[in-house]
């Protein structure tokens, strides 16, 4: 009798655990706005490196914007150097708005958000963009980033 009460309870167990939702560790929304803000201000600091730490540095690292499709950490580094961080270039300061955060997985989001530039109290640019990060270790790091402009 003593073996049958063990093995009911651990089917108990077993069963709870199993049908358990698997419900992601922290706040992913919290995390990844967070991630945004620090970015927004990196970028406002013109802490290139700072903004690119977002990024997954590897070369499967995408970005999509203006109908081209773009591989590579260093390739998407060297992009917003020359178009944003050069010498003499403006760099209008950025804010985001309306931020959604999707928990895929565990370790996987989908984010949509909106990216504004403010030149003094004009906004110069702006639009919807979509993120694909993943989580390493405490961090949430940007996969894929599809960016799309809003027509002038």
């Amino acid at each position: 009798m003593g073996v049958g009460r063990w093995a009911w309870g651990a089917a108990a167990v077993l069963v709870a655990g199993c049908s358990a939702p698997k419900v992601p560790v922290g706040d992913p929304h919290a995390e990844i706005a967070g991630v945004l803000a620090r970015s927004a201000a990196d970028w406002n600091r013109g802490d290139l490196a700072g903004f690119m730490s977002d990024y997954a540095r590897d070369s499967l690292t995408s970005y999509v914007t203006g109908g081209h499709v773009q591989y590579g950490w260093q390739k998407l580094y060297d992009r917003y150097e020359a178009t944003y961080f050069a010498p003499g270039k403006t760099r209008d300061s950025l804010s985001f708005e309306e931020v959604r955060v999707r928990p895929l997985t565990l370790d996987l989001a989908l984010c949509t958000a909106r990216f504004v530039l403010h030149r003094r109290d004009s906004v110069v640019a702006g639009g919807p963009f979509t993120l694909l990060l993943q989580k390493r270790g405490d961090r949430w790091l940007i996969l894929h980033d599809h960016t799309s402009s809003d027509p002038r």
